[in-house]
């Protein structure tokens, strides 16, 4: 079997969100279950474009649609564990919004699972992709830290 390998590009984090591990986050393993994860993904993406007033709805007129979803299965989380999901995304190519997340936990900062996001904007009087906006790549470069 081969895996996929996320590099998470550090310098290109623009926010981080702390959450905790619900009970009803545990699947029959008794650690965070993938479908929780993503919907903790999600969350964390949300909060750091909203903190950039670019909610994934209206990105500067345009609504966003995932196109895909990579994950990396590092170590387990489990309830009550609290968790930091730091968000990054590089400077935009194209069409695409290339979003990577990494989950740590929050005292140790052992790394939980790395992800990677496409997100793509819609033009709804066409239903197609368009370039990213000049505005959301403004937005995306003045909020880099480290």
């Amino acid at each position: 079997m081969e895996r996929i390998k996320l590099d998470f590009p550090a310098e290109a984090v623009i926010h981080r969100h702390p959450l905790t591990v619900r009970v009803t986050d545990m699947n029959y393993g008794r650690h965070l279950g993938h479908d929780a994860l993503v919907s903790l993904l999600h969350e964390a993406r949300i909060q750091a474009f909203a903190a950039l007033d670019l909610p994934e709805w209206d990105m500067h007129g345009y609504p966003s649609v995932v196109a895909d979803l990579a994950v990396q299965y590092q170590s387990e989380a489990r309830w009550p564990d609290a968790l930091t999901i730091a968000t990054a995304v590089p400077e935009p190519q194209g069409k695409a919004l290339t979003i990577y997340q990494r989950i740590y936990q929050a005292d140790s900062q052992q790394v939980v699972a790395t992800a990677r996001v496409n997100q793509l904007l819609i033009d709804l009087a066409t239903g197609r992709p368009i370039e990213v906006p000049e505005q959301v790549k403004q937005a995306l470069s003045h909020a880099r830290y480290g």
